[in-house]
């Protein structure tokens, strides 16, 4: 039999906004990452002098967005783990691994794209340079490191919350 006498058992709308919420974030970092940066680059928009600035305020929307995502999903864990029946409850891990989503996006608010956005910045305008330092390299890959992380971090939650709800609607 499929179906359960909890009533918290049934789907709850705090999970519904978890995997909604995360496939939005997950759909819009990998087009963003897979689709607009790779062909901006091949564009050459990236040697252009005005690529720091519109990578900035491209990021600084896309971050915003970001950590509204992770907030949703941090908030969705915590209520979905407050709701239901203590048995049927999604592990500590689920709170752990939205902890990390929301640290990812702090890091990248607050950390990675302003320096990214000041280091791209030229100061000399009779002298613009078109190579990328080693510095901006370095929080490149960064970047990428926190972008995997995210993703694991994303799929591990979503593999936790699937597993859970074949635990309980075997049960």
């Amino acid at each position: 039999m499929n179906t359960l006498s909890y009533p918290s058992s049934q789907r709850s709308p705090w999970k519904v906004a978890l995997f909604l919420t995360l496939a939005f974030w997950l759909s819009i970092s990998l087009m963003l990452d897979g689709i607009v940066m790779p062909s901006l680059y091949v564009s050459g928009m990236m040697t252009s002098p005005d690529f720091a600035t519109a990578g900035y305020s491209l990021f600084w929307i896309f971050n915003r967005v970001e950590l509204l995502c992770a907030a949703v999903i941090f908030t969705s864990v915590l209520m979905s783990r407050y709701v239901c029946h203590p048995f049927y409850r999604p592990g500590f891990l689920s709170i752990i691994l939205s902890v990390v989503l929301l640290t990812i996006s702090l890091i990248d608010t607050y950390g990675l794209t302003p320096q990214m956005g000041a280091l791209g910045i030229s100061l000399n305008w009779l002298n613009p340079s078109t190579e990328i330092s080693v510095e901006m390299n370095q929080l490149h890959a960064g970047y990428w490191l926190l972008e995997m992380l995210k993703i694991a971090a994303s799929a591990a939650l979503l593999w936790t919350y699937i597993r859970w709800s074949v635990i309980v609607t075997q049960d």
